[in-house]
Order: structure tokens, then sequence, then C-alpha cells
């Protein structure tokens, strides 16, 4: 497993169940998806098996806009975009924008703050036509 991690099946099936929910799940699907393979895993297990993949950077924590954790496993620099009429949080890739955030913040540096990472939340809906 990534980053030094001993390979366990609670692991395996966190991030199994992280990968095919897709959606960015909260813990309570995880949770509900891996008991069907494996009932007798604790809550508990679940809970510190994601706060120790978070903590090695290979999962990541994604707060939804009404302010519910749930889980990407995508770890490359993106963005959301939050479907305001749904459950739904999508990835956005744009290597451009990500490139017009990092020069502005280049030129426009806020007094000291280190910025570590920039993620944009970009909440609205899909037209009718889509």
């Amino acid at each position: 497993m990534a980053n030094g991690l001993k390979v366990t099946p609670q692991r395996v099936a966190i991030l199994e169940a992280i990968d095919k929910l897709h959606n960015h799940p909260r813990a309570e699907q995880i949770i509900e998806y891996i008991r069907e393979n494996y009932p007798n895993i604790a809550i508990g297990t679940v809970y510190k098996v994601l706060d120790t993949l978070v903590s090695k950077n290979i999962v990541h924590r994604v707060k939804s806009d009404r302010d519910i954790m749930r889980y990407d496993a995508d770890t490359e620099n993106h963005h959301h975009l939050y479907v305001s009429n749904s459950d739904i949080i999508a990835d956005y890739h744009d290597q451009k924008l990500n490139e017009l955030l990092e020069k502005y913040f280049e030129k426009n540096r806020l007094p000291g703050f280190i910025i570590e990472d920039i993620k944009l939340q970009i909440i609205g809906k899909y037209s009718e036509g889509r």
C-alpha cells in the first residue's frame, strides 16, 4: 500500500468502497458498502482507517456544501462541483485554472499567510438539457 502502510483487508475494503461508490461517499455509505462482505467490521475501525488514509494523503476529506464530511480518492490537484439540487459532488480538473490561481496568489500574496493548497467549491446545477 502507498506511503508505507501495511496492506490489511480493512484498508483494501475501504479504498475499494470509496472507488466503487464514486461521488465522494460519506463514512456511513462506506460502512454500509463494506458490511456486505465484512458484516462484523466495527464502525470505529472504519473511522480509524479513514483517518489513517487521510493522514497518509491516500484519500482526502471533502466537506459538502451542507457541511457533511465525505471522502475522495482522487489526490490530484482538482476542484469540486457541488450540485445544489442534489447530493452530487463532481471532480473538476482544469490545469489552466490551477495555473491562473497560482499566478494570482504569487502576485497577490496574503500577508502572514502561507498557502498550502487551493481548492475551489463551484456550486450550481446542471441545465435541463444535460
